[in-house]
């Protein structure tokens, strides 16, 4: 039986700890590590975005995330991986989703964390509201955008 792999997922409410995160994938036999953080930018378009909100159904959020934390391990021949997503307000700046990935090589960790960041955007039940410095609120969900119009 092989060993168990390193990482982990989770949903937090608070900034993520990215050390925490690459620890959890640290391994003797891998020779590459990469941590991708996804963070709020500034503009989006023409938009000026002031803050992203990040909603989820929590328990689907999890179970999807670890079933694609498994299918990166076995697809990459990962030693590690470990996926934080936030929830709640995230400004300009901030990290909102982490991915770590520890492989033998470069080229599978690189490929890994790519790979496991498209499919968090496709298939994760986790909602991305666009909060414009004008007021304007945009919800987004993998591959599909409603129009939430202007907050109250």
């Amino acid at each position: 039986m092989d060993a168990p792999r390193k990482g982990g997922v989770s949903l937090v409410h608070g900034a993520i700890d990215q050390a925490a995160l690459l620890a959890s994938v640290a391994d003797p036999d891998a020779g590459a590590t990469v941590l991708f953080l996804g963070t709020t930018r500034r503009h989006t378009g023409d938009a000026v975005t002031e803050r992203l909100e990040y909603e989820s159904h929590e328990p689907m959020a999890v179970r999807e995330l670890a079933r694609l934390r498994d299918a990166a391990v076995g697809r990459f021949s990962l030693a590690g991986c470990g996926i934080v997503h936030r929830l709640g307000m995230v400004g300009v700046g901030e990290a909102s989703v982490a991915v770590a990935t520890a492989a033998a090589h470069r080229r599978e960790a690189f490929a890994a964390a790519e790979w496991v960041m498209e499919e968090i955007k496709r298939s994760v039940p986790i909602w991305k509201c666009d909060e414009s410095a004008a007021g304007e609120r945009r919800w987004v969900h993998p591959e599909t955008v409603f129009d939430g119009g202007a907050s109250s």
